[in-house]
């Protein structure tokens, strides 16, 4: 059996519930699952049934970005899924959390990269281990996936070592060999991580991605494919040097600042870029922001869910949509008084939280287990 098919094998052995979504006609190149028609230019406003984004695939039951945890994402309902991008030393996008690769791959056993463990100031911050930008393609195809929290996600390492790092390029095949078998358009929302960083290590992840997006015919306003950054100058740069036209999202954390920024001397924060004149001026690169969830339903200091923010309400006044991150099924993910019994690692109430968030107008959500977040839609579209 080919990897591939044995990642499709394995991939429909354990979905909890594989719910119905939104039908989407497969040769539209916009589909109209969220809460607004998703184009390249202001928002549309249309009904509350917020986009489900598989958070780097179904990576709540998967090892996260595989071409399982991918395969399975789409099974279960979801409506885009996400690679995170990195580059390899001969310039490939391929799919990692981070550059450093020993918590997400076997990288560790084997010796004949042994040398290469170091340390490097990633965004500033001294990390060691081993890095993408040190290998060729052909070497970082000798790795194999594992899981990342195997701590919280024990049942996921049974699946340790199955899968290769995908590229981008493949990422963009599967995505339309997806929606041709499911009958739907599957969506894309590729993240570029720490643009800054490799750029200091001679390498160009928006020329990349671009060759890729135009060569799979994305790179129109309406095609089904957000690219997205906690850093602005690569947004503005993809805009203005190498004519994109397809959707952007501005990433956020709760407290900090873009790296680019910090980089060249700017002050600003990212409360300072969420502010009501801000996101105005964001609308003019991007067509939405994703937040930090806290930034959207902020949480109170015993750990409990308190108020929306009204972020919301200030980024749809500027025309973006708001997709926050991360919803997980986990208790230690949760709002303490989500919390079901003790475990860290036991589910709480998981979908009590998908619905406060898309009862607060998001537009759309990042969920390592997208069939419970396609569940809470459903059920919210029922009144339950």
């Amino acid at each position: 059996m080919t990897s591939r098919l044995l990642a499709a094998a394995l991939a429909g052995l354990s979905v909890l519930s594989v719910s119905a979504v939104l039908a989407a006609s497969a040769s539209s190149a916009t589909p109209v699952t969220g809460s607004t028609v998703l184009t390249g230019d202001k928002v549309a406003r249309t009904f509350p049934a917020p986009t489900i984004y598989a958070h780097r695939g179904a990576s709540g039951y998967r090892p996260e970005h595989t071409i399982a945890a991918y395969d399975l994402a789409v099974a279960q309902g979801a409506d885009y899924f996400e690679p995170d991008l990195v580059m390899t030393r001969d310039g490939v996008l391929v799919d990692r959390h981070e550059p450093e690769i020993s918590g997400t791959t076997d990288v560790a056993d084997h010796p004949e990269f042994a040398s290469r463990r170091t340390t490097k100031l990633l965004d500033g911050v001294s990390t060691t281990g081993w890095f993408v930008e040190d290998f060729t393609l052909a070497e970082l195809k000798t790795l194999r996936a594992k899981e990342r929290l195997p701590q919280i996600r024990q049942e996921n390492t049974i699946y340790d070592g199955l899968w290769q790092v995908p590229t981008f390029e493949e990422d963009l095949t599967l995505r339309e060999q997806l929606s041709r078998s499911s009958g739907r358009t599957i969506g894309i929302i590729p993240e570029i991580k720490h643009s800054t960083y490799l750029h200091a290590h001679g390498l160009n992840p928006e020329a990349a991605l671009m060759r890729s997006v135009d060569r799979h015919g994305l790179n129109t306003p309406k095609a089904p494919i957000w690219v997205q950054s906690f850093e602005l100058t690569n947004l503005s740069t993809l805009r203005t040097q190498y004519g994109y036209r397809a959707n952007e999202v501005f990433l956020a954390t709760n407290g900090g600042a873009p790296y680019d920024l910090v980089a060249a001397g700017d002050p600003r924060t990212y409360a300072d870029l969420l502010t009501a004149g801000s996101l105005q001026t964001l609308a003019s690169t991007v067509n939405g922001i994703g937040p930090d969830k806290a930034l959207v339903i902020a949480r109170k200091p015993d750990g409990s869910l308190g108020a929306p923010t009204g972020l919301v309400e200030r980024a749809h006044a500027a025309g973006l949509q708001v997709v926050p991150w991360t919803f997980r099924a986990e208790n230690t993910f949760l709002p303490t008084d989500y919390w079901h019994g003790s475990n860290p690692a036991d589910y709480g109430r998981t979908i009590d939280e998908d619905k406060a968030f898309m009862r607060a107008g998001v537009d759309g959500l990042f969920c390592d287990q997208p069939d419970i977040c396609v569940e809470a839609r459903n059920g919210l579209k029922a009144g339950t």
